[in-house]
């Protein structure tokens, strides 16, 4: 049965063997809700889904270290991240998404990401370079990408 973790819950103590966090693009109003795509494309399948697309989110935030509700997202990100069996990693073609470009660079010798980078994202080719470099699949749609996740997550 597949659960689905949001911030600010807490992450469960009781992770399920496999887990899938999706990273990428959100900017909210700029990026499609992709990770409502993956969920509903992975409903027959076990897994803990790890989605940071918090639901109250407030732009006004500060971004500091100093603002709690801002830190306790990225705690939550990083924590699920590095909690994960997989990370699944979309590039917005409409979007900067400069938090997930850091977030390519911290896992990248994870060995747990897969990543889709459609024509237009704006740093495709870092992106690829990256990818080549560190042997992450790259994948130009996230039909793609959903399907090699599927296959990662039943193999494990």
């Amino acid at each position: 049965m597949q659960r689905i973790f949001k911030p600010p819950a807490p992450l469960p103590t009781d992770m399920l063997a496999l887990s899938v966090f999706l990273a990428g693009s959100i900017e909210m109003g700029q990026a499609e809700d992709w990770q409502s795509l993956v969920v509903s494309g992975l409903a027959d399948l076990d897994v803990a889904i790890l989605n940071p697309r918090r639901e109250a989110w407030d732009a006004t935030w500060a971004q500091s270290i100093h603002n709690p509700q801002f830190r306790e997202q990225v705690e939550w990100e990083l924590a699920a991240q590095e909690r994960a069996t997989v990370i699944a990693m979309y590039f917005a073609p409409a979007t900067k998404a400069p938090i997930t470009l850091l977030e390519l660079g911290l896992f990248a010798r994870s060995g747990k990401l897969l990543v889709c980078c459609p024509d237009g994202y704006w740093r495709k080719g870092n992106v690829e370079v990256v990818c080549a470099r560190y042997g992450i699949p790259v994948f130009a749609t996230l039909e793609e990408l959903l399907a090699a996740l599927g296959q990662r997550l039943k193999l494990n």
